[in-house]
């Protein structure tokens, strides 16, 4: 486990995570405090090119021979939830920053159907999320291409699975019998 959390794949997943939240706060900083649009644009814009680091990171680390380990799965799934999640959380933050900083409307409460439908809606871009950092570590297992040395890969698809089921669970299904539990008692 040392080995893994001393890795400089570690290292770059979490140097990524920061990242994307820097370019996030300061393109968001820029446009509500500094009030410099084109300026806070270009930050934004540079909130994908994290991922793309990370990518070239992960594929240049399996080049040089490094044995793949939990941490390749790792930025995988980063990657695969970071491009379809990475849109919306840079829209969440602006509707949070516009309305602290810029007298925006204030970030709307959904409730009912439109909540069920959000929910379902965000429960679809999970799946997304998974058939993305699937395809990815797919891809990684053909590049290397040794069936013994890919085993950790192989582990995240079943992790993946697991999370689009809980997802479901504990979002879309939950929401809707809730709500539909709701207009039975409205009707009563």
């Amino acid at each position: 486990m040392d080995e893994i959390l001393n890795s400089p794949m570690t290292a770059a997943i979490v140097a990524c995570e920061i990242g994307f939240w820097v370019f996030i706060a300061a393109g968001l900083l820029t446009r509500y405090a500094l009030r410099k649009q084109k300026a806070s644009t270009v930050l934004l814009a540079l909130v994908p090119v994290v991922d793309l680091v990370l990518l070239v990171i992960t594929v240049i680390d399996l080049t040089n021979g490094a044995k793949p380990n939990l941490t390749h799965g790792l930025a995988a799934v980063y990657l695969g939830f970071s491009v379809v999640f990475g849109p919306s959380m840079v829209e969440w933050a602006d509707i949070r920053f516009a309305h602290r900083f810029a007298g925006g409307p204030p970030p709307e409460k959904l409730s009912g159907r439109a909540k069920v439908r959000k929910e379902w809606l965000e429960w679809g871009k999970c799946v997304l999320a998974c058939a993305i950092s699937t395809a990815l570590l797919l891809l990684a297992i053909l590049f290397i291409g040794d069936a013994s040395r890919t085993e950790p890969l192989w582990g995240w698809m079943s992790l993946l699975a697991k999370v689009v089921g809980i997802w479901f669970l504990v979002g879309p299904l939950w929401h809707q019998i809730g709500s539909s539990s709701r207009k039975g008692r409205a009707r009563s």
